[in-house]
């Protein structure tokens, strides 16, 4: 992302009765820049743009999913800190605080309305998607942080009922906002699902060597490589990746790699980006989320040590060895890709003998 995000210009909007008496003034800091895609790639203002970011929560281990303004802060300054350009509002929208903030740093964000594991394709429920998505768009539709629209989060689109539902949920979003795309965070696999033909974006969940063969480090390229491949030739749309990773525990170190431990996680997300460039190099593969931004408090059950551990960050905001190589890559994206400076901090004196381009 740019050190400088663009101009955010203050409309004002006076409310006078006629004898020009002001009864009411109301601001609104709005933005102005375009988004286009195709069936190969998403634009703002014309130019191709690459995701690189995060699924979060609102979540913090003093206020939970209350709104803490300290904590706001420090995530955006955590998202800078690692080269971070967009995040999705998993699974529902964020406070306006914490848009308001996406506005003032230039975040681009994949906007979700609460809609989770949809499955029971009833007309009542029908009903109630669309009101949901109508209201968050009637909230945030005039917020240049927000690029496209998240309508749902892992629904069951292999089931009977789901081609209509969707396509109807599809129509009313575009209807109500034609000026953004739409996407689900699909974890139905491309061979079942009924859903992503009326997207715009292919969104994929998919936990390769976590909750499909943990320890096998070996099968994320290909797999990842080919699941894409797979949305794309089917579809024939921009796909990007909107959840990967593996819980670690923080503090825990094993060589071999092990899982849960701080160089598991690091090597499963070192292997996505070997498959995220290949797949950048066929033009049509847009984006790639990591999950979690950071550690959050789930229901207690036997399968999670303290909550979902997913996070390159602690629930306290502290960075896991994940963060330092995530870093690395981000601003070496905005390097390739946006033209930024890397950090002077971001490499750490070894030997006079390694290049100063190895990192």
């Amino acid at each position: 992302m740019s050190d400088t995000p663009g101009y955010l210009y203050t409309l004002e909007i006076i409310l006078t009765v006629p004898n020009s008496t002001i009864r009411d003034i109301y601001r609104l800091p709005i933005g102005i820049r375009t988004i286009k895609w195709t069936n190969k790639t998403l634009l703002i203002n014309d130019r191709p743009v690459y995701l690189r970011g995060f699924g979060r929560h609102e979540d913090s281990i003093i206020r939970g999913r209350g709104l803490d303004l300290v904590t706001m802060t420090r995530d955006y300054e955590l998202l800078k800190w690692i080269g971070a350009n967009a995040y999705r509002t998993s699974h529902y929208p964020y406070s306006d605080e914490v848009m308001d903030m996406a506005d003032r740093e230039g975040f681009l964000v994949i906007d979700e309305c609460p809609a989770v594991d949809t499955e029971n394709f009833s007309p009542e429920l029908l009903k109630r998607h669309k009101t949901s998505i109508s209201e968050l768009i009637r909230r945030d539709k005039n917020r240049p942080s927000v690029l496209m629209w998240s309508i749902s989060n892992e629904p069951r689109t292999s089931l009977p009922g789901a081609d209509t539902y969707f396509k109807q949920v599809a129509l009313h979003t575009k209807t109500t906002d034609p000026t953004r795309p739409i996407t689900i965070a699909l974890s139905t696999s491309y061979t079942q699902d009924r859903a992503a033909q009326y997207l715009d974006i292919i969104s994929f969940n998919r936990y390769n060597s976590w909750y499909a063969n943990p320890g096998r480090l070996d099968m994320i390229v290909d797999r990842v490589v080919s699941e894409a491949q797979s949305w794309h030739k089917k579809y024939n749309k921009p796909v990007l990746m909107s959840e990967y990773g593996a819980d670690t525990q923080p503090g825990l170190h094993e060589l071999p790699d092990y899982i849960w431990s701080e160089e598991y996680q690091a090597a499963v997300l070192s292997r996505h980006f070997q498959a995220f460039d290949r797949l950048r190099e066929a033009g049509w593969f847009v984006g790639e989320f990591i999950w979690n931004f950071a550690d959050f408090r789930t229901a207690q059950t036997y399968t999670r040590v303290g909550g979902n551990k997913k996070g390159i960050f602690t629930r306290c905001r502290q960075p896991k060895m994940a963060a330092h190589l995530v870093r690395k890559r981000y601003h070496a994206l905005g390097v390739e890709l946006d033209g930024a400076q890397l950090p002077g901090d971001l490499e750490i004196y070894a030997a006079s003998f390694l290049p100063r381009d190895e990192f």
